[in-house]
């Protein structure tokens, strides 16, 4: 409980009292969701604003205004409130009593790492796939948002009270493995002394190959030249996705981040799966054969007008019904994606959540509408798209990697700047904003790098608590803590669980990282402070119960930060 959620229940309990008492009248499914608590925007309108009488009172029948004055009068009759205003059409407003919000810091203490937990989920199972790149290559800098985007979703589903299974799906059926296996293939000739190997067209130039050349090597020595292509390129293919698959994981690792289940797209298709799941459409004439109308402009140079296997996508709220099969009688991609996406659902997942690239987002319709049509449910799959990172040192692009020869690497990455950097700055922005990562910036030490901010307020806190005197065991008078800047502070703490509480709503884990930066901007504020005004330091030698209180709030404004820095996947720093 916080003191958010404790004034709704008190507002909405008065709700029911008023129908009961017939004061108001209301429909038997009266709708009650929409109401809030939250802090007002500005400071002068108190410490609590909600919207009750605006949002029930067309259900009520009254006019707002009326209706709030209702609620105005049961809110008086709290212990805990000092003064209730209506404001404009009718928007409450509530002070608190002195010396409420310092009970706060007390509930936060009390609650310690579970400050903030919520069981919004009530343990339903929810599964979200992320990454989920090609196993042709090492994972490039790309990969990283949304890696770090899905991570760091899945521990604020958890922190609400979802069971949640992170999931990677490895696209190994597809024709780009077998270039895989014939590029492997060359680096393995390479490795055995043939000179001159050029890498043609079509085929992957990657230095990274050359690692798969010669475990090819050590493994089969020159066995495999001897061989014909249809004999060897099953065993390549397999073994270089094996060895990309190693190179992923170790990179995720690094990253801080444990994939539950890998699952393969190629597995999916021999077990059969794939042909299941269209059956399963059929069954509920879901599927048809058909002629789809030319794409609206420029035809493309492959498109030719024939008879298809189609899904019936338009009555799930996509543009077009879209194909199942191709000419040659074989699967679509999107077919193999049915399958897996029904797979996920067979596992018990009420839920899905797929992490996608921008690139992708031609692809979001048509998968919700195989989703809805799977499940039965209208909203049952969620697809978050990651935009582009600009990689820039001191303002110049970075563009090229020496492992992999095109591209830059999550590892080159890594290396450069580290875990919590990367982690947390990956989140300074909403996932469906590009966004510039310039290698100079986000390691500085400044005011304008917000990790080193935020990780700056908890080495402060700790600071603080080291240099802290050996204080009587008696619980600490909260109510000395009464200057405006230690109520800003413990207000921002306060709302931590309904920050929680919203982000894992939206899908938007960015938010616990705007949270922490305004909270350690708090934090600084009321430092600084002490600076220029020697009564509010922490800690006063002499005044022990100020002290004693003081302590206690920087105790918590710690917590907090720990607490929102390991939903990120970021260390907190004990000294800096």
């Amino acid at each position: 409980m916080n003191i958010f959620s404790d004034f709704e229940d008190y507002i909405l309990a008065s709700y029911d009292e008023l129908i009961a008492a017939g004061s108001i009248t209301a429909p038997e499914a009266k709708d009650t969701s929409k109401v809030v608590v939250e802090l007002p925007r500005e400071e002068s309108h108190g410490d609590l604003a909600c919207n009750a009488a605006m949002v029930l009172s067309k259900q009520a029948g009254m006019k707002p205004r009326d209706l709030a004055e209702l609620f105005a009068e049961a809110l008086r009759k709290r212990g805990d409130v000092a003064e209730v205003e209506i404001a404009g059409p009718g928007f409450i407003n509530i002070r608190l009593t002195e010396g409420r919000w310092a009970k706060d810091v007390q509930a936060i203490l009390n609650a310690g790492r579970d400050y903030g937990r919520n069981n919004t989920g009530s343990g339903a199972s929810i599964n979200i796939e992320f990454v989920s790149a090609n196993p042709t290559g090492p994972l490039h800098a790309a990969h990283a948002r949304g890696a770090i985007f899905g991570d760091a979703l899945a521990n604020l589903m958890e922190w609400s009270g979802y069971s949640v299974c992170r999931e990677y799906y490895i696209n190994d059926a597809g024709a780009q493995v077998d270039v895989l296996a014939r590029s492997a293939y060359l680096r393995y000739r390479e490795a055995l002394g043939e000179a001159d190997i050029k890498i043609p067209d079509g085929l992957y130039p990657g230095l990274y190959l050359k690692e798969v050349g010669s475990a090819l090597k050590e493994q089969y020595g020159d066995d495999l030249l001897e061989k014909s292509e249809a004999d060897i390129l099953p065993l390549i293919r397999t073994f270089a996705i094996d060895m990309m698959m190693k190179s992923i994981q170790s990179d995720l690792a690094d990253l801080g981040i444990k994939m539950d289940i890998y699952s393969s797209e190629r597995a999916l298709v021999e077990a059969g799966k794939v042909a299941a799941a269209i059956e399963s459409l059929e069954k509920d004439n879901l599927v048809y054969r058909g002629v789809l109308e030319p794409p609206k402009g420029q035809l493309p140079d492959d498109w030719e007008e024939r008879e298809q296997l189609l899904f019936r996508a338009t009555d799930f709220g996509d543009d077009i019904d879209r194909p199942l099969q191709k000419s040659d009688g074989s699967w679509t991609y999107f077919a193999s994606d049915v399958a897996y996406h029904l797979d996920k659902l067979s596992r018990g997942s009420a839920r899905l959540i797929d992490i996608w690239g921008a690139d992708h987002g031609g692809y979001v319709k048509r998968m919700q509408a195989a989703v809805a049509a799977l499940s039965g449910e209208k909203n049952a799959l969620d697809v978050r798209l990651c935009q582009l990172v600009n990689l820039m040192d001191q303002g110049k692009p970075v563009k090229m990697s020496k492992r992999a020869g095109t591209f830059v690497t999550l590892s080159d990455v890594l290396d450069s700047v580290g875990k919590d950097i990367l982690r947390f700055i990956m989140l300074t922005r909403r996932n469906d904003q590009s966004m510039d990562f310039d290698y100079a910036k986000v390691t500085e030490q400044s005011r304008e790098n917000p990790v080193f901010y935020v990780q700056y307020a908890h080495a402060r806190a700790k600071s603080v608590l080291r240099q802290a005197p050996k204080m009587s065991e008696e619980n600490a008078d909260l109510s000395l803590l009464s200057d405006e800047a230690e109520l800003a502070l413990i207000k921002i703490m306060a709302s931590y669980p309904r920050v929680v509480e919203a982000a894992a709503d939206a899908h938007e884990p960015h938010r616990i990282a705007f949270y922490l930066n305004d909270l350690a901007a708090a934090f600084h504020s009321l430092w600084n402070k002490g600076r220029d005004h020697p009564e509010l330091k922490f800690i006063i030698e002499g005044h022990e119960a100020v002290t004693l209180a003081r302590l206690n709030m920087v105790e918590a404004t710690a917590l907090v930060i720990r607490s929102g820095l390991a939903m990120l996947g970021v260390s907190a720093a004990e000294d800096m």
